[in-house]
């Protein structure tokens, strides 16, 4: 194992990762000719005979192989230069048949990216491989030269240059001085070698996912379906806070408050003191009832937010938090309600974390439009390692972020302070 304390250009030469990729270029090449030939073979056979119905399986089967191949690049790539790309689709005909198959495989676009690849990976790997070998076999037996330089003598006689020689008049090249430069040539090309390959990688990378992979629609479209059953998590989790707040706070108090004034009914002859003073407790319970409806009315979409926009209410809430906040909002325009609203509940939920961990003296709220982007950064000056990768409140702010294209970003180090910057699209 490479020493960590060496620098990356001395390590670089003896690590793993530099052998990984140098075996995914030489590996390259006899796999891009099977594959090119094979392509060549097939396509060309399928075009040829589409003049009769033959053609159309031929080239179902071409783009089924290039298909298969692309299997092991992927599998290659992952396990070699460590670029995990998705699988796209299989290709699944309407009917089940073999003619339903044929047609969906003729159809497919990531098929024809399969095939695609199949023929320009070939003339990259050639390149590739005619470069990183000749690298690496200069640059390992020219630094190694003084140890193996013995075997092949070379002399220089009347003759000229020869291997070997009678001794009388001959004497020998490789002087010490030249041995030592040539083994630091040879430590030259050893320490640039492990670079070139990675330049070369970087297209097989490219290939690899660009070619080999779901197509971007396919990811976005995975994307949606992901990020909406985010949004249905969220408004189901949602509703059952709103009726569990329901049920164990407004409800239970109005129905003790209902069974307190049928009291203060019945007493109202008998004793009017007493319905009295049930009715002041009842006028109470009336007012805590309201207070908790308002609460609940702003979580789920506060008026002061509706009438005067994110300046007034972001400061409504800074006003509830137990340190002092400092709110700056600084928008040429209100976004659409959606965004609006998201960008409320985030404040107001970093706040709240503010408040309950923090350990904060002080905490600041700025606003600002950038570009297409709403901008929101909360910064406390507290004790830090807040961190949204372990399942806390700010993991289930990062999906709610997510499922509209937002960005949430947390720099929260030991000892604080924390700042969380959240990235909305703006939407006029």
């Amino acid at each position: 194992m490479a020493d960590h304390r060496l620098p990356a250009a001395i390590r670089a030469p003896f690590e793993a990762r530099t052998w990984r990729e140098f075996g995914y270029l030489v590996l390259g090449l006899p796999i891009g000719v099977l594959t090119f030939g094979l392509a060549v073979s097939l396509v060309s056979a399928g075009a040829g005979l589409l003049i009769t119905f033959l053609g159309i399986p031929v080239l179902a089967g071409c783009l089924a192989m290039c298909r298969g191949l692309g299997a092991v690049e992927r599998a290659r790539a992952r396990g070699l230069l460590g670029l995990d790309v998705a699988a796209p689709a299989p290709v699944r005909g309407r009917t089940g048949g073999a003619l339903s198959w044929m047609g969906a495989m003729l159809k497919s676009g990531a098929s024809w990216r399969h095939l695609l690849y199949a023929l320009i990976h070939m003339p990259w790997a050639i390149f590739a491989f005619s470069v990183a070998v000749p690298f690496m076999a200069w640059g390992w037996s020219l630094f190694t030269y003084p140890l193996w330089q013995w075997v092949f003598p070379m002399y220089a006689g009347q003759d000229g240059l020869q291997l070997y020689g009678d001794g009388s008049h001959d004497f020998y090249l490789d002087s010490p001085f030249e041995i030592a430069v040539t083994s630091l040539v040879g430590l030259l090309f050893v320490l640039c070698t492990p670079w070139v390959v990675r330049s070369l990688t970087v297209v097989d990378r490219l290939l690899v996912a660009g070619l080999l992979g779901p197509s971007r629609m396919a990811n976005r479209v995975t994307e949606l379906e992901k990020d909406r059953g985010v949004v249905v998590d969220t408004a189901a989790s949602d509703l059952r806070r709103i009726e569990r707040d329901l049920h164990d706070g407004a409800q239970a108090r109005l129905v003790a408050l209902a069974m307190d004034l049928g009291l203060a009914k019945e007493k109202l002859n008998e004793d009017p003191r007493a319905a009295a003073r049930m009715v002041e407790e009842a006028h109470g319970e009336v007012k805590t009832a309201l207070q908790e409806l308002r609460d609940l009315a702003r979580g789920i979409h506060p008026a002061v937010l509706t009438d005067r926009g994110l300046d007034a209410a972001l400061s409504a809430v800074a006003s509830r938090c137990t340190v002092p906040v400092s709110v700056e909002v600084d928008l040429p325009a209100r976004p659409v309600p959606a965004i609006e609203g998201i960008a409320y509940f985030t404040v107001s939920e970093l706040l709240q974390n503010v408040s309950k961990h923090s350990g904060a003296r002080r905490a600041w709220v700025d606003v600002w439009r950038s570009g297409s982007r709403l901008m929101l950064q909360v910064r406390d000056d507290g004790r830090g390692g807040a961190d949204a990768a372990v399942g806390s409140g700010l993991a289930g702010l990062t999906e709610r972020l997510d499922a509209v294209d937002g960005v949430l970003a947390v720099d929260s180090p030991a000892g604080g302070p924390t700042t969380v910057t959240a990235e909305l699209p703006w939407r006029v």
